[in-house]
């Protein structure tokens, strides 16, 4: 399959750069089989049976991106100048990788000086990235992180205004535990307390499993034959209790709805051939496309995604090829918005469909 078999022509005004508050007041475009409703996330009851069991990533975003100066011996002595760094993924020595800007002036051996308690050592530079490794660990670099650090919002919003303390709050679901995400799983940012306790009292059921989300999410595609593209690797895990959960969901007869694509992709890793699913914990570069036989997921909820991108091709999969076109030709029409900050949208691809 060619990559402009999943482009679409988008509004630049339907971008959203701010979320919709109350959280669950988004709206929500519902495709249960070949019929599209429009609704709102507070509405997913109507949608959901009792029984039903909704996954998902209780991943915590880190205020990943930093400005700082890096600093460098020279003939004319110590020199600096300022550099902005987004930190993608702790490697397993303790460093991390990260995007850098200027990258192209940046040096292995340099410092970098973000605070006067948090500074870094550039050990290694690729040509996308480089490699960091700060005076700080642990909780000490946790810490110095939240006090220097700022939200990592999308490129699409970062492109509009800059993050700001607003954002520590709308960039973070509820249910945020784990620490590790440097993009949030947007479809999650829909749900606050009594939207899930109202589920809950509806009969549907939870489960939290982890995958941090990286900095990789948001590259582009840049074959034009979508086989040869080579996906990001994101850590993840699920616990014994978690798949232990979905399992016994299953076999009495209630659908796996998953919440975000990071969701999706992390269970349809774990799973065997039979659906069953099993502890696991490691890195997914899963890359779904349309001909994916999915053998867990039943449903999904999921934000409006970027034009050509690989979470175009994981929706088209799901629901097909000519029904995502038709669902998301709707959205734009209906003005629905989109990406990180956007409306939402609950699929259901044909047989899977249901309603109380």
């Amino acid at each position: 399959m060619q990559l402009s078999d999943f482009d679409f022509d988008l509004p630049e005004g339907l971008i959203a750069t701010r979320p919709v508050r109350p959280r669950p007041a988004a709206r929500m475009l519902v495709a249960s089989g070949t019929a599209i409703s429009d609704a709102h996330v507070r509405d997913l009851s109507l949608w959901l049976r009792p029984g039903d069991r909704m996954v998902l990533n209780n991943t915590r975003v880190i205020p990943a991106r930093l400005t700082g100066r890096r600093w460098r011996d020279s003939a004319q002595g110590r020199v600096s100048a300022k550099i902005e760094v987004t930190l993608m993924e702790p490697l397993p020595d303790g460093d991390w990788r990260a995007m850098v800007k200027p990258l192209r002036k940046l040096a292995v051996g340099e410092d970098v000086v973000f605070s006067e308690t948090l500074h870094a050592h550039v050990t290694a530079k690729g040509a996308e990235d480089a490699t960091l490794r700060f005076n700080l660990t642990g909780d000490a670099f946790d810490a110095a992180l939240s006090q220097v650090g700022a939200m990592p919002l999308p490129p699409y919003i970062a492109g509009r205004r800059a993050a700001d303390a607003q954002d520590d709050d709308d960039y973070q679901t509820v249910f945020a535990r784990e620490r590790g995400a440097v993009a949030a799983p947007t479809a999650s940012l829909h749900f606050d307390l009594d939207l899930l306790q109202a589920l809950r009292d509806h009969g549907v059921d939870f489960t939290e499993v982890t995958l941090h989300v990286g900095a990789g999410t948001f590259l582009p595609v840049k074959v034009d034959d979508i086989s040869t593209h080579k996906m990001h690797a994101e850590w993840g895990q699920i616990t014994p209790q978690a798949a232990a959960e979905i399992n016994a969901t299953r076999a009495a007869g209630g659908r796996i709805i998953a919440v975000g694509t990071t969701a999706l992709r992390l269970i349809e890793s774990a799973a065997a051939p039979d659906g069953t699913l099993r502890e696991w914990t490691g890195k997914t570069d899963i890359f779904i496309t349309p001909g994916y036989r999915f053998r867990v997921t039943d449903g999904l909820m999921t934000n409006f995604h970027l034009p050509k991108s690989t979470l175009m091709m994981l929706v088209a999969a799901l629901m097909g090829q000519s029904a995502i076109q038709n669902i998301y030709s709707h959205a734009v029409g209906q003005g629905y918005r989109f990406f990180s900050y956007g409306d939402a949208s609950l699929l259901i691809p044909e047989g899977k469909e249901g309603c109380t």
